[in-house]
């Protein structure tokens, strides 16, 4: 789409599905950083790499030990690496460019949702939250898990030496908490069953501050926005609640460690509480006042600016959209199916999101141009006009009145080396970055051969066995064009319409020939057959003769 002919006042945020993707059935989807890969479970345990540019999918990645469903797939920052949970509780992590797997671990709960850290290049490094266990850090290169509180009272006065195991011990059931990396990975932000935000430091397992969330209402999904200015927290009150990170990018820990140092007066939780209010501060809730429904799925846009959410009701696919400002700007509707799981497109306006049914629907904006953009006095009409022009409309301008051409300087060099940093890539120029997979051709397998030649077979039987064949191959011959046999002859080839020259032609052998008292009569169109009126009432000159 032209960038100069789109209306600028136009929301930019999708309206329409614009296709759909299928490969088995689908459980969860990721996009890669720069959103030119998007990466699928499936329910089978296998994952799906699809280049989203061309639709076309460029690599399978399969586990012979993982059977289960796929229930969340991560990208690492430079897209080399890939992380899946499943439902067998295992962690596998992959080297995306040659489909080798680096690692896989067994945990003693079921993954529901495994991140890796943001902040480094090549990742061995994640974040997992099990479904009845506190969330842990997974580090695959030592093969040990750390497990991270999910509560004040946890930790103690004095600092206690980090939980690391290789088989942590599970805890007795409770709700799952939900956890996600901050921007640079150097802190982990936990929402848990009491209605409050831990952030942690999983390094030395402290937790350095604690923000109440309204209500108390236990969190299911935290979430960073792209650009880490803004944290997503949905709640079990059917609400969105929007966060502003008040931390700087650069230096987090040592940024809480003045901040506890300036607090004098208050110790424990309270001081925590007033550690936390200067991290994050309640910018906005999002919430449907008619129905109170619960939200699946929700996350920010790529530039942080749209916030959407995915119904969590049965038999319905809706997917909201509001603005920062709290206003709801959208509704998408899609199939009556219900939706599991969505990703909005880091750079475009684009979401993706999964069915029940396993399919992938990509919902895009309806663009419509406007030819306005091409010069500020241009004028679309909605019928046509009659158009007076003016008297000194095509006068030749004067040379003095001319517009005088910028100055160029032609002998400039040009810079066609040099990367411009696009608005919303926070990537390391040093450090090359996988954005496109080579496409793989998937061969056929004996089974798809086998059914092509039967196929083939079954359709030159049905050929074979058809009525006209068979009455042919009684009478011994072909069956022939009607046309054809009147003509006494089998034509092979389609009959060519005469020209008019032809016809004409035609017609004056037709008329009767003077003297003669024959009558020459053409027949058909490919040739011409003469019969005279001898031929018609018997051979009159033959019995003259005699």
């Amino acid at each position: 789409m032209n960038a100069p002919i789109i209306d600028p006042l136009q929301g930019d945020f999708p309206e329409v599905i614009e296709e759909y993707l299928e490969h088995g059935v689908i459980k969860c989807v990721a996009f890669n950083h720069r959103g030119s890969l998007l990466a699928a479970g499936c329910a089978d345990g296998g994952c799906v790499i699809w280049d989203f540019e061309t639709r076309g999918i460029a690599k399978e990645i399969r586990d012979n030990d993982c059977s289960a469903a796929i229930t969340s797939v991560s990208w690492s920052k430079y897209g080399h690496r890939l992380l899946v949970s499943a439902a067998d509780k295992s962690l596998t992590l992959w080297d995306v460019s040659t489909g080798e797997k680096i690692a896989r671990t067994i945990l003693q709960q079921t993954p529901l949702q495994a991140r890796l850290n943001p902040g480094l290049s090549s990742p061995s490094l994640c974040l997992a939250c099990p479904l009845s266990s506190a969330p842990m850090i997974v580090d695959f290169d030592i093969d040990c898990t750390t497990l991270l509180p999910v509560a004040v009272s946890e930790m103690p006065d004095v600092l206690a030496p980090p939980q690391r195991s290789k088989c942590p011990e599970s805890n007795p059931p409770f709700s799952p908490a939900a956890a996600c990396f901050n921007k640079c990975g150097d802190l982990v932000y936990i929402g848990n069953s009491k209605g409050e935000i831990l952030i942690v430091d999983y390094k030395s397992v402290r937790v350095l501050a604690l923000v109440p969330v309204p209500g108390a209402a236990p969190v299911k999904n935290i979430v960073f926005s792209r650009n880490g200015q803004y944290l997503l927290t949905n709640s079990h009150d059917r609400t969105i609640r929007i966060y502003e990170n008040l931390l700087p990018a650069k230096n987090v820990l040592r940024s809480l460690e003045d901040l506890g140092k300036n607090i004098d007066g208050l110790d424990g939780v309270e001081k925590m509480k007033t550690v936390g209010s200067k991290c994050l501060t309640l910018f906005r809730e999002f919430q449907d006042s008619v129905t109170k429904m619960h939200w699946k799925a929700p996350c920010f846009s790529g530039d942080g600016e749209w916030v959407v959410g995915g119904s969590a009701c049965k038999g319905e696919h809706k997917i909201y959209i509001w603005d920062r400002a709290g206003h709801l700007v959208k509704i998408l509707e899609g199939p009556k199916e219900a939706l599991i799981d969505l990703a909005w497109h880091p750079v475009h306006p684009i979401i993706v999101s999964v069915s029940l049914a396993g399919l992938v629907y990509i919902w895009a904006k309806d663009y419509t141009e406007n030819w306005s953009a091409f010069a500020p006095d241009f004028k679309e009409l909605e019928e046509n006009e009659e158009y007076v022009e003016r008297e000194d409309e095509f006068d030749l301008i004067p040379e003095t009145e001319k517009v005088k051409v910028l100055d160029v300087n032609e002998d400039e060099e040009v810079d066609i080396e040099t990367v411009e940093k696009d608005a919303f890539s926070d990537s390391d120029m040093s450090v090359e970055e996988l954005r496109y997979l080579p496409a793989e051709p998937i061969p056929d397998t004996n089974d798809q051969l086998d059914n092509l030649v039967e196929s083939i077979k079954l359709i030159e039987g049905q050929i074979s066995a058809s009525p006209a064949s068979e009455e042919a191959g009684q009478n011994g011959h072909h069956a022939s064009s009607p046309q054809g046999e009147e003509m006494g002859e089998t034509r092979g080839k389609r009959k060519r319409k005469p020209s008019e020259k032809a016809m004409e032609l035609q017609a004056e052998k037709a008329k009767p020939l003077k003297g003669s008292g024959r009558t020459v009569r053409a027949k058909g169109r490919a040739g011409v057959d003469q019969e005279t009126d001898d031929s018609i009432n018997g051979d009159d000159d033959d019995d003259d003769d005699d």
